[in-house]
């Protein structure tokens, strides 16, 4: 009789079509941290790349914004800024919005912008808007240099903002920031696999949510109508924590902090399960 001689075969990967809902495969995810890294590092080099001014350019929105906040809102409109100078008031709303925005934006379009990826190469779905969320922190991390030394400017000429220990808040602050963006992105890019136009009613609808943030007009300056709006929302919590650790002023309490990272979980985990339960069939409608 002929022996076999041929080694046992060890499977590192086993690619199944069935899947539990609520299976998640985060270790493979894990597992491909490489992967995240690379397309990271390709978003980023990407930015840069044929440009005059390189990173310069993730001050330059942020400063022009701020001047235009500052003009419009601050001083023809006079809109309170809960007595923080209104520089560095507006900095801090444009510095938040702008990572929360493009972390929504770049997400809420995975299915759709990464369709030819998808159908040709196998590897976790969930890769893709973990790099965005990533990629998105490192520009955040230059506009908040920015914001930074805004504050230790004042902090040191005129002495009006008073920074105190919340500022330990401020990585899991973007940790729930990030959080939400990524799971209200995966719902809105599991819903653009059949219906294209709902793009467009997000990017609509970001405007308008950011009226319902504290990001221009503090929460104290809300009419009290419509406060009950802000206080639904789950950013108010974070960007009056990280403007009240920051400048030392706003309408800022422990409770706002602790719904909006329970409202976080939750759309992380509704979106995780919406975006794994789509991508097994997204290629036919895409």
């Amino acid at each position: 009789m002929e022996q076999n001689n041929q080694p046992n075969e060890n499977w590192t990967q086993v690619i199944e079509s069935k899947h539990n809902l609520f299976s998640l495969n985060l270790k493979e995810v894990w597992n491909y941290k490489d992967l995240v890294y690379m397309l990271v590092k390709r978003d980023f080099v990407t930015s840069f790349k044929q440009t005059v001014l390189g990173p310069i350019w993730f001050f330059i929105n942020p400063i022009f914004t701020t001047i235009i906040y500052v003009v419009i809102f601050g001083n023809v409109a006079n809109l309170s800024t809960d007595g923080s100078p209104k520089f560095a008031f507006y900095l801090a709303g444009v510095t938040l919005w702008n990572y929360f925005s493009t972390c929504l934006m770049g997400t809420s379009s995975v299915f759709k912008t990464n369709a030819t990826i998808f159908g040709k190469v196998y590897f976790p779905r969930l890769v893709m808007p973990l790099s965005v969320v990533i990629s998105n922190l490192m520009r955040f991390a230059v506009q908040f240099v920015l914001f930074i030394a805004v504050v230790v400017y004042y902090y040191f000429t005129e002495g009006n903002v008073h920074p105190n220990i919340w500022i330990l808040a401020t990585p899991f602050l973007i940790l729930l920031m990030a959080g939400f963006a990524m799971g209200m992105g995966m719902i809105f890019s599991s819903m653009t696999t059949k219906y294209q136009d709902v793009s467009m009613l997000l990017g609509f609808g970001i405007s308008l949510f950011m009226y319902a943030t504290p990001v221009i007009i503090p929460i104290s300056s809300f009419p009290e109508k419509l406060k009950f709006i802000a206080e639904l929302n789950p950013l108010t919590g974070i960007f009056e924590c990280f403007k009240y650790g920051y400048l030392g002023t706003g309408d800022f309490s422990e409770g706002m902090l602790i719904y909006s990272t329970l409202f976080t979980i939750i759309i992380v985990a509704i979106g995780t399960v919406i975006f794994t339960k789509v991508e097994k069939s997204f290629m036919d409608t895409v």
